[in-house]
């Protein structure tokens, strides 16, 4: 009789290894022909320069196998692990952990993790801890998603706790500010994520889910895949553009995640993301356990 599923953490250490380096050195495809369009579509000469510019470096990383941001992040990864698999021959984030260290020291990817954040701000060495999000789901497999996000636009992402009679226009209104005030900083064009609803903690985590949904894929209910839509085009009106050097194309995409809330609340997070928007996910498939 069957007893479960098993996966050896010596393969979670592989995956995770090999997914830190392949979202470090390619841009994934269909971001790059969206900031293709924005190319074709631009007029003002240096933001036109600058998305061609974006282009040629992701180009070059992966023809030469080296980042395509000297920031290469800290590296955030997702779980999704089935009920039915256990982890053999290690514990599940060791495993995770080794495969972030060998990515970084076998990639020449930059470390940037400090142990602790104010006092002595002191280097880990190998980009470790990873910063892990769990989620048990049904079946017998694990899916792993990593993205190694860059400090620079983190840094200009914001969470708002707003009123539920604030609404929509509300919530469009604190994506429009976190963008203005951002500026050139989160390198643009951009790509945002934006989390309503749940609490505090919750709205800032779906906003970097949203971050992950496929390119060019918009929200299953129509309501927000229009807010989505109107986010994108008023962003744009901003003039910001590539690189800050003005044009019509301040973010290629906004991407809209909503949890369940309180009657009295409706918490607003934005997770900006630069135009290298880099992720790379991997299915290890449970083996099944006699005994």
């Amino acid at each position: 009789m069957s007893a479960g599923y098993i996966v050896n953490a010596s393969d979670v250490t592989d995956a995770v290894e090999e997914l830190f380096l392949k979202a470090n050195r390619f841009l994934p495809p269909k971001v790059a022909r969206m900031i293709c369009d924005a190319r074709e579509k631009e007029r003002m000469p240096l933001a036109k320069q600058a998305l061609c510019d974006i282009l040629k470096n992701a180009e070059l990383a992966a023809e030469k196998n080296l980042p395509i941001c000297q920031d290469c992040g800290l590296a955030v990864v997702f779980v999704e692990a089935g009920q039915d698999v256990r982890v053999i021959g290690g514990g599940f984030a060791d495993a995770i952990n080794e495969g972030v260290r060998r990515a970084y020291d076998r990639g020449y990817l930059r470390k940037s993790v400090v142990l602790d954040p104010l006092l002595d701000r002191k280097n880990s060495g190998d980009n470790t801890p990873a910063v892990i999000h769990w989620n048990i789901v049904d079946g017998k497999d694990i899916k792993i998603t990593v993205t190694p996000k860059g400090m620079g636009s983190e840094n200009m992402s914001r969470i708002y706790m707003l009123k539920p009679a604030d609404g929509a226009e509300g919530v469009i209104r604190s994506v429009i500010e976190t963008v203005e005030m951002a500026g050139p900083n989160p390198c643009p064009p951009v790509v945002l994520g934006i989390g309503i609803g749940g609490n505090f903690e919750t709205a800032a985590l779906a906003s970097k889910r949203a971050l992950l949904r496929p390119e060019g894929e918009r929200h299953q209910i129509a309501g927000y895949a229009a807010m989505e839509l109107e986010i994108l085009k008023r962003v744009n009106m901003l003039g910001i553009g590539a690189a800050g050097y003005g044009g019509i194309t301040t973010a290629i995409d906004a991407r809209i995640e909503t949890l369940p809330t309180h009657i009295a609340g409706m918490p607003v997070a934005v997770n900006i993301c630069c135009h290298a928007l880099r992720h790379a996910e991997k299915v290890i498939m449970g083996v099944p356990c006699n005994g």
